[in-house]
């Protein structure tokens, strides 16, 4: 996903032009929408932000964030004091029905469920603010808290939002709002451990790789930690494991399981996605999973392979990534 995605007035011209004749004639003509396109564009890439965190999923992040443009464009914007806070308002009340709607779609769904990868490496303004509750394991972790509690952390943590504005926005008191975050707070803190640097993240990462396509077996067992799991998400489009595989041994052993023909005429190319190192797998030009690795001073936590063709349209092969280790 580049910067035209999110940043670009394109998207939201396009969409608005539909609405024009709608919005000229309640908001004053011309002069009126360029100057309210212009107030969305600026504020885009948080309303886009505030939406993927909310969802883990950029398109349906993009389609929300379409809608708040499209009520933008509808509304009253003479009535409006603060054209950001009325924004981010609305995108973050879309956001915890959107949530609603896809925690009951998810108990469905085929296999393990992973966040969609974006690629902050082409689209460096998802995580220009603040980076928290953007990488893969903390978006893990959230999913399982309620969508209001979810959407008080993402304000308050990953864009530093006053308690005061977080409670107007949510609908709830101050006091409960402090409660929620401080509860996913202690949750995020008390589940994961932490994390070891974005160099030692790639470096593992990169020797996962190489000892997996080898099928190295003891090379895969010194790279885990000893309650390792590993998450396949294919989304019943693709042969992917259902379940998820759990345990140094276990995975190593699964691991090696696939390597001959899992890894035969794989390239392997090198992206950031959701502010950490992945690997791009592609065989003959065509891309087909998205790996990465979670890690902290055990060794790995957790590998997890995005296989799921539509989660795979929003991440392309980084110039300035690592290269890979040899052999890899």
């Amino acid at each position: 996903m580049g910067t035209g995605r999110m940043g670009s007035p394109t998207a939201c011209g396009q969409v608005g032009a539909r609405a024009m004749a709608v919005t000229d004639a309640e908001s004053g003509g011309p002069e009126d929408l360029e100057q309210a396109t212009a107030v969305f564009t600026g504020v885009r890439p948080r309303l886009f932000g505030i939406a993927y965190r909310m969802l883990g999923s950029a398109a349906e992040a993009e389609d929300l964030v379409q809608d708040v443009w499209l009520r933008w464009q509808a509304y009253d914007r003479a009535t409006v004091d603060s054209p950001a806070a009325f924004l981010a308002t609305t995108t973050t009340r879309l956001a915890i029905n959107a949530a609603q709607s896809a925690r009951v779609r998810r108990e469905t769904y085929l296999g393990p469920w992973l966040p969609e990868p974006v690629d902050t490496g082409a689209d460096p303004y998802l995580g220009a603010e603040r980076g928290e509750a953007l990488e893969f394991a903390v978006l893990l972790l959230l999913e399982r808290l309620s969508p209001t509690e979810r959407a008080a952390y993402v304000l308050r943590e990953a864009f530093d939002y006053p308690y005061r504005q977080i409670a107007d926005i949510v609908q709830l008191n101050e006091a409960a709002v402090r409660q929620a975050v401080s509860r996913a707070r202690r949750r995020v803190l008390v589940e994961r451990r932490t994390p070891v640097t974005g160099a030692e993240q790639r470096r593992l990462l990169t020797a996962f790789v190489t000892a997996a396509r080898s099928g190295d077996l003891t090379a895969l067992e010194e790279l885990f930690a000893a309650d390792v799991t590993s998450y396949s998400d294919g989304g019943g489009a693709v042969r992917a494991s259902r379940f998820p595989v759990a345990g140094a041994s276990r995975v190593a052993k699964y691991v090696k399981a696939f390597a001959g023909h899992f890894w035969s005429g794989v390239d392997v190319g090198w992206a950031s996605t959701n502010g950490q190192t992945s690997a791009l797998l592609s065989r003959d030009g065509q891309a087909f999973a998205v790996l990465t690795v979670n890690a902290s001073e055990q060794g790995i936590d957790q590998v997890l392979w995005m296989m799921n063709p539509a989660k795979l349209t929003a991440v392309s092969i980084s110039p300035d990534a690592p290269r890979p280790a040899q052999g890899s």
